[in-house]
């Protein structure tokens, strides 16, 4: 997909690390009796975005390498790749190859490219963490396991998010925002400003 985003430029550099590490452990609790289950994005199956995140994590290491990546060639990546044979071993490699490749500061200079597009490294990084934050909380609803955010992870989505909420050129990426009832839990907010509903469930 294309991946159009108002947001300045950040400033701060951030860690991924434990996005990336949490998601790890929600992949290794996904049983394959679940994979034909429905998540919280629309259209896809617990399978269809094991898919994505294979594709996205390597996308996203990529783009804090600086080094080309298929989808940039393509000008988008596909909606809904195959599942790959070997996901369990190669996501959590993927997630911490990408949270080791933020690290270096070198990641964060400059522009680079994600999703077909060229923008500032900082967005791109703000976009990763996005994915990684919101896609754990999608696959932790719906394979029934617990979801806990760390405050960091979340203050950085919010602050790509919010600025978002009222853009009639929202990113499609994003999906409509969701409304919450005052104050709802700080997650459930920035759930909501990612278009999920905090109380999907397998069942709605």
């Amino acid at each position: 997909m294309t991946l159009t985003t108002t947001a300045a430029p950040t400033a701060v550099v951030f860690d991924l690390e434990p996005a990336a590490q949490r998601l790890a452990r929600l992949v290794g609790g996904v049983p394959d009796a679940r994979l034909g289950a429905p998540t919280p994005c629309a259209g896809f199956t617990v399978r269809d975005l094991l898919a994505h995140l294979c594709g996205l994590t390597a996308a996203f290491r990529a783009a804090a390498r600086k080094q080309p990546h298929p989808e940039a060639e393509a000008g988008a990546a596909p909606q809904c790749p195959a599942l790959p044979a070997d996901w369990r071993h190669r996501l959590p490699r993927q997630l911490a190859e990408l949270a080791e490749s933020w690290h270096r500061q070198e990641a964060w200079d400059g522009t680079t490219a994600a999703g077909g597009t060229t923008l500032p490294a900082g967005v791109a990084a703000q976009i990763a963490l996005d994915e990684l934050v919101l896609h754990g909380w999608d696959l932790a609803r719906a394979t029934g396991q617990a979801f806990d955010c760390d405050k960091p992870s979340l203050q950085v989505v919010y602050a790509l998010l919010a600025p978002e909420a009222d853009n009639p050129a929202r990113a499609p990426m994003f999906g409509p925002v969701v409304d919450v009832p005052y104050g709802s839990p700080f997650l459930d907010r920035v759930v909501g400003l990612g278009g999920r509903d905090p109380k999907w469930s397998p069942g709605v």
